[in-house]
């Protein structure tokens, strides 16, 4: 195996995520968007990876001491009508660590965290441009949900004359 070769999924520790490990996410989530939000790791440490509420998860994989993935989600109760079921919202790999099982054991590890919660449903939402995720996604038994997404676009503040 190379340095570059992505580890076995057997040699990566999925746990919580811990402050000194943002610096890696944040790192991970640039490498794949290519906009920096240090802000926004910050707040959503502070909101999901603290520990303060049972029902929010923020884990990550790590294997031989560096941070190779996360994943982000929280159970939600009757949102739009619907019984009581967890939301994944973010998750991501380093490109060069994919294909190794990461993604299938941060997905596993958060629908465990769920389950023990008494939740039998898992929902996320993408981009249907993003055909990555939806393979992973689908690779992982999800499918179409009966909801319809709904936008709008808001005029920024101070453009309406107010």
């Amino acid at each position: 195996m190379n340095a570059a070769a992505p580890a076995p999924a057997a040699a990566v520790r999925v746990r919580n995520v811990q402050a000194g490990d943002l610096g890696d996410v944040a790192a991970i989530d640039l490498e794949i968007t290519r906009v920096p939000k240090p802000e926004y790791w910050a707040e959503i440490y502070h909101r999901y990876g603290t520990g303060r509420r049972q029902q929010r998860f923020f884990l990550v994989a790590e294997a031989a001491g560096r941070i190779e993935g996360f994943v982000i989600g929280e159970v939600r109760d009757w949102e739009f009508g619907s019984p009581r079921c967890g939301w994944v919202f973010a998750i991501n790999v380093r490109p060069k660590a994919r294909l190794a099982g990461i993604g299938s054991r941060l997905l596993g590890a958060i629908c465990e965290g769920f389950r023990h919660l008494g939740v039998i449903k898992v929902r996320t939402l993408l981009g249907r441009d993003n055909q990555l995720i939806l393979s992973f996604f689908r690779s992982q038994g999800m499918m179409a949900a009966p909801f319809i997404p709904l936008e709008i676009d808001l005029e920024p503040q101070g453009t309406d004359g107010k």
